[in-house]
């Protein structure tokens, strides 16, 4: 069979966070195809594909627009397109990292770094029980989250058990979720470090607004109402704007500035970059103020950038990711003469 002209497709849900890269792409002449799986369909019984290489950008967010059904769309997806032999970035190993708190949570302690404890439920009338053991504050949070979906901050036992009773838990998606220790960060902030291709791009400081909190809809960066407060319960507290999509921090936080994290850290990060098949990652973790000791939280495969990088951090990091795609999909640039 004759080879293939390499061709790119980017697997994507979200309608906005992506025009920086398609940007880049078009600026350099890169043909590639925009798979919206918000509205998608594949035949499973075609072995082969018009990609050589695919960069998935599936956000396990999407529930919150109302294209959760194109989460378990998209892991069959990414099978089958490995199946058929194309080159997937942050292909099906990534997502299931990417859509399973759990598993990342197994992932951090199979390279034997500290994440918050935490415990697994599937029913809403286990939390109090499954908090027991935690210290508290503590929240919930749903297994397949992203942009800090869902997640709800209770101050004492005797809160979370009164949202068991007012029926004021949501487990997500998928109806399973964590039961967390919530950890203070020293000094305020938390840092999220950036990786691409087993190589540190950026990382930043975000020092929280208290008054932001998680539940933010990252389609159009606004606060939703909080679903408690409809069913009559009390107000879920504001929270830290960790586990937020970098794209909506200026929005939800006092201050961002570039940081470099201690060579330990990095390595930590791009070990789990390596052992979660990442290769694009953006990784949480703060210094737990209550022992000074380095804690990760989070590990997303989505990693979107942050709004204004040229500013905060020196360069553009799309274009940095369009030049790998460029590289790795040996993709022609059909750069236009200047004037036509």
């Amino acid at each position: 069979m004759p080879s293939r002209e390499p061709n790119l497709g980017i697997v994507y849900e979200h309608p906005q966070w992506f025009i920086p890269l398609f940007a880049q792409l078009e600026e350099r002449g890169v043909r590639f195809d925009r798979a919206d799986v918000s509205s998608h369909f594949f035949d499973p019984q075609v072995g082969e594909s018009r990609w050589t290489v695919v960069l998935n950008r599936m956000s396990p967010s999407a529930s919150l627009r109302g294209h959760g059904r194109a989460i378990a769309y998209t892991r069959e997806l990414l099978r089958h397109l490995e199946a058929a032999g194309v080159d997937v970035i942050n292909g099906s190993r990534a997502f299931a990292l990417e859509t399973s708190k759990v598993a990342q949570l197994r992932l951090l302690r199979s390279l034997g770094l500290r994440a918050p404890r935490a415990r697994v439920i599937n029913d809403p009338a286990q939390a109090a029980a499954a908090a027991e053991a935690l210290a508290f504050p503590v929240v919930v949070k749903p297994n397949i989250g992203g942009s800090g979906a869902g997640i709800q901050r209770f101050e004492t036992p005797a809160a979370l058990r009164e949202a068991v009773r007012a029926g004021a838990i949501d487990l997500g998606v998928e109806g399973v979720a964590l039961v967390q220790e919530f950890l203070p960060p020293r000094d305020g902030h938390i840092v999220r470090v950036e990786v691409l291709d087993g190589q540190y791009l950026y990382a930043i400081a975000v020092y929280p607004d208290p008054n932001a909190g998680f539940n933010l809809c990252p389609a159009d960066i606004c606060r939703p109402d909080d679903p408690r407060a409809q069913r009559g319960a009390p107000p879920t507290p504001p929270l830290p704007a960790a586990d937020l999509c970098p794209v909506d921090l200026p929005r939800t936080a006092l201050r961002i500035e570039a940081v470099t994290p201690p060579r330990r850290v990095i390595e930590d990060v791009l070990a789990i970059a390596r052992a979660g098949g990442l290769d694009l990652a953006g990784v949480e973790y703060l210094v737990n103020d209550r022992d000074g000791e380095i804690y990760y939280y989070d590990v997303n495969a989505l990693s979107n950038f942050v709004t204004d990088a040229v500013r905060i951090v020196g360069f553009d990091p799309y274009a940095v990711l369009a030049d790998y795609l460029v590289r790795r999909g040996r993709l022609a640039e059909r750069i236009p003469a200047a004037g036509l």
